[in-house]
């Protein structure tokens, strides 16, 4: 049993409630969806009315279909999918993500924009190296998120939108599509969250107090 203490129903904080480097989030499973900007404004224009899942899955299905019909060439329908994988998971971003299934939106956003990126790298021959580098950047980022929020050590609001959040960087990978520079978009968009998410995680964890950090771990042993 899991007995890290929380900030109580009347408002009293705990003593693991010193670990917050910023504002607690509402819900740690809106955290890991790691929505960017464009997500989240859609997520605005519906107020939290639309169920997450549902429409989170219709993104992954449009993309996969997508990425199936073509990915090479400016003209291939894959290009298309981020922005369509947006328009349908994006307004669900707003959500509590509180039903029952609803932790799985996360995972399929990380399906859904891991595979497109492969899918376009791979497809448009960009180096191998390029394309496990840009997924590993993406892949610390989101295991460093959800072992920060198990913690109580949580990420800045602002990290999402810095990188990029799951549709800006989709979209990003489509627009060296469309423009036929894929190759150098994967070496810009590596080496820009290779160095802002390491940065970041180092300089987050280093500021988180010790043994705050300790006493997570303790309780999570118990």
């Amino acid at each position: 049993m899991n007995s890290v203490n929380r900030v109580s129903p009347t408002g009293h904080e705990s003593p693991a409630s010193t670990m917050h480097m910023t504002r607690v989030p509402r819900s740690s499973v809106v955290t890991y969806r790691d929505d960017g900007v464009l997500a989240r404004g859609m997520g605005v224009l519906v107020a939290g009315q639309l169920p997450p899942l549902p429409p989170a899955i219709a993104g992954a299905f449009v993309t996969g279909v997508m990425l199936f019909l073509g990915v090479a060439g400016a003209d291939g329908p894959a290009v298309f999918a981020p922005a369509v994988a947006l328009m349908l998971a994006g307004p669900g971003s707003s959500h509590q993500h509180d039903g029952r299934l609803d932790w799985l939106v996360p995972p399929i956003l990380r399906l859904t924009e891991y595979g497109f990126i492969a899918c376009v790298g791979f497809a448009w021959e960009v180096p191998r190296l390029l394309v496990l580098a840009l997924l590993g950047a993406v892949l610390f980022h989101h295991y460093d998120v959800v072992y920060r929020c198990r913690q109580h050590v949580y990420p800045p609001a602002w990290l999402a939108s810095a990188g990029l959040g799951w549709e800006g960087r989709m979209l990003l990978i489509a627009m060296g599509a469309l423009l036929g520079v894929v190759t150098a978009v994967f070496v810009l968009a590596a080496l820009y969250l290779i160095a802002l998410f390491f940065w970041e995680s180092v300089t987050c964890w280093l500021a988180a107090p010790r043994s705050g950090v300790e006493a997570a771990d303790l309780g999570g042993q118990d």
